[in-house]
């Protein structure tokens, strides 16, 4: 049979497969007998049918497993959040730990728990790129649509002819899955070890423990710092490795869908303009769907329910947005 094979390779159903290639022999045996001995032929056509209910049987428990396993590879068990300062010099690297901010603060109140991985800090305190960790039970459903360019409109602390700035900072959000669609080859992939730059104490700025991994055939690199141990850094980078490949191969996929859907979804990329936040005059506005939300500071603050229940109502099906980002100013 075509998926025996397949079936032995898995370790979950290799046992059933062991006993689905037994019945087949038994049942070449039955036929063979019938053939040459047509007496036994009533009681031969009794021992298929039995033997045809056992495979029909192991068939059922193989396909409820791999049905399983699929359902593993789809459903997230949290996400990688990566943050990035775009345009707007310092001012752009504050916006991006200002949303850094929001979304933890935000996974704290839905109880999930937040793990730094990566951090490049700007002259003045900003994120010019960070990479956390937000695991929790619908974490990934409930951030999936942060992804893009988010953009900022107001008057910098550091403005003293109080001019109105714009700046900006893009969002990835990736999932992590307890299996990936995405398999690593070990050759493939290029590690450097090098010091941790974060608090940690004198083991964190003497041993190399931070990874960056590089696949070579694709050219994306991760870099992973936040735990004391060069091993378990090294675990926690091919994870965000295989989400950001996972990612990449799904959005191929994606790419190829008609033109007619992708109008109806947008581009799912983080060059996408998304959103605004205009602190003059209090709102945000997000341009896939043109809603606007007020109380930008509490947005800011880790209060995303009002933007994210929004969200839930659309189930994934979003306006295009143009290149100028929808409805702007």
């Amino acid at each position: 049979m075509q998926d025996l094979e397949s079936w032995k390779k898995n370790s979950k159903t290799a046992y059933l497969a062991t006993q689905f290639e037994q019945l087949l022999k038994e049942e070449e045996e039955v036929r063979s007998m019938v053939e040459h001995d047509p007496s036994v032929h009533e009681l031969g056509e009794e021992e298929l049918k039995r033997i045809s209910e056992q495979k029909e049987t192991i068939e059922k428990q193989i396909e409820t497993i791999f049905d399983s396993e699929k359902e593993e590879v789809a459903k997230p068990t949290g996400a990688i959040l990566e943050v990035y300062a775009g345009a707007g010099g310092e001012e752009a690297a504050l916006f991006a730990e200002e949303l850094t901010v929001m979304y933890q603060r935000y996974a704290e109140s839905r109880n999930w728990s937040v793990t730094r991985l990566d951090e490049s800090r700007s002259e003045l305190g900003g994120y010019k790129e960070a990479s956390f960790e937000i695991k929790g039970k619908g974490a990934y459903e409930a951030l999936q649509f942060e992804t893009g360019v988010h953009r900022v409109q107001r008057i910098p602390a550091t403005e003293k002819s109080g001019r109105v700035h714009t700046s900006t900072a893009s969002v990835s959000v990736l999932p992590i899955r307890t299996r990936f669609s995405f398999t690593i080859s070990p050759s493939d992939v290029e590690m450097e070890l090098s010091r941790s730059g974060g608090a940690g104490g004198q083991n964190v700025n003497k041993v190399e423990t931070a990874v960056r991994l590089i696949h070579k055939p694709t050219g994306v690199a991760v870099r992973c710092q936040s735990e004391r141990s060069q091993l378990k850094n090294r675990e926690k980078a091919f994870e965000m490795l295989s989400a950001r490949l996972s990612m990449l191969k799904e959005e191929e996929e994606f790419n190829k869908l008609s033109a007619e859907k992708k109008s109806q979804i947008g581009t799912r990329d983080r060059s996408e303009k998304i959103r605004t936040y205009n602190v003059l005059q209090d709102r945000v506005t997000d341009h896939r769907i043109k809603q606007t939300w007020h109380n930008i500071e509490g947005i800011l603050a880790g209060n995303l329910d009002p933007i994210i229940r929004t969200f839930e109502k659309f189930e994934g099906v979003l306006p295009a947005v143009g290149e100028s980002g929808g409805d702007e100013e």
